[in-house]
């Protein structure tokens, strides 16, 4: 193992028998915000010790079949137990370099999930629908809640905007590869001749915003108007200003919330939306910034990048960041895509580890 790793281990061992002495005072529980934070780190640092203790016991016994082994009576036992311990050690040395990759701090965060229809009209429209329906039925199997924020139907069906907000453990981590161009190949439900037509949308997965900590909302630097709902709702919606449109002056950010009869709740709605949209173009930039560097466009946050493209008359899904083919369309379609998801993150996390064993090299 290289020193560098070994040495981090070290610390965080020395780090986990600190909280465990924090966590067991009697006033641990004064402070609620402090223990969950101990509590949460302690969460977070025991498996990573847990691993670096069996690697630091295989080590012993290493040393111990290598003493055995001077002796001709054991050599062919201990030559055995050699080769099994130190196979034991690599696979652990490899997982222990996984856990200490970078976490990503918004991982188990929340999402504002935003589908708008791109060029192709009507189809296009169609298929952001279907994306909805694939993200929520994803949703479901996680047991995640699905709440629309705001939406734009379209005369045939679908959608040219919907937002939703997606409640549940690990939703950012699981989705935050799926921002990005999404365009579907197909002959549209209006295409009279069978032609097959090629229509785009786009997807944005941001995680929620921390009201306190993550983007500040100066009252200054925005600018709130009320109107009337459009379109369907009921005669409260249509005859009270209960619509609210709020625009943050500094980035030009413009969010509007209509959906529900409360101009209270269309605007605390508004507020959260744009909070997520401030913090997703900090991301942007910062990733933005690393991709230029790297080879691997996973999570680079360029909305305008092709990622992927779904084929319904071969029945397949590609994925271009990877180069991945499935040829599993309806499965997918019907939320079935954590083989997507898997290869994705598979394949950041193989980027994240050569970048680690580069900047150790160079250290």
């Amino acid at each position: 193992m290289k020193p560098s790793i070994a040495a981090k281990l070290a610390q965080l061992s020395s780090r986990l028998q600190e909280i465990n002495d924090l966590l067991a005072r009697e006033n641990a529980t004064a402070d609620l915000d402090a223990y969950r934070r101990l509590t949460r780190e302690h969460a977070e640092i025991t498996p990573v010790v847990e691993l670096y203790a069996q690697y630091v016991s295989g080590e012993g016994d290493m040393r111990t079949a290598e003493e055995m082994a001077g002796d001709p009576a054991m050599r062919e036992f201990a030559e055995s137990e050699i080769r099994t311990t130190r196979e034991r050690l690599s696979a652990i040395e490899a997982e222990l370099q996984r856990q200490l990759l970078p976490k990503d701090p918004n991982d188990e965060r929340n999402i504002f999930l935003e589908i708008r229809a791109g060029t192709g009209g009507d189809e296009s429209a169609l298929f952001a629908g279907e994306l909805f329906r694939m993200y929520s039925r994803y949703a479901e199997r996680k047991r995640w809640q699905v709440e629309v924020i705001s939406q734009s139907t379209s005369d045939l069906g679908g959608y040219k905007e919907i937002i939703a907000k997606i409640t549940g453990q690990g939703a950012y981590s699981r989705l935050k590869f799926e921002s990005g161009g999404h365009r579907v190949q197909r002959v549209p439900v209006t295409e009279t001749q069978g032609r097959i037509h090629t229509s785009a949308c786009t997807v944005a997965v941001m995680p929620e915003a921390d009201e306190i900590s993550d983007v500040v909302l100066n009252p200054a630097e925005l600018r709130v108007d009320t109107f009337r709902a459009s379109g369907a709702g009921g005669q409260h919606v249509n005859k009270t200003d209960s619509a609210v449109r709020v625009t943050h002056l500094p980035t030009g950010i413009v969010v509007e919330c209509q959906d529900d009869r409360s101009q209270h709740k269309n605007r605390a709605r508004a507020l959260g939306i744009l909070a997520a949209r401030i913090k997703d173009k900090q991301l942007r930039e910062q990733q933005a910034k690393v991709a230029a560097t790297r080879k691997l466009l996973v999570g680079s946050g360029d909305r305008s990048e092709r990622i992927r493209t779904y084929n319904f008359p071969q029945g397949r899904v590609t994925d271009h960041r990877i180069n991945l083919t499935l040829y599993k369309i309806s499965q997918i379609m019907d939320g079935d895509v954590d083989d997507l998801i898997d290869s994705l993150s598979a394949e950041h996390q193989t980027e994240q580890l050569a970048q680690l064993g580069e900047e150790t090299q160079a250290a």
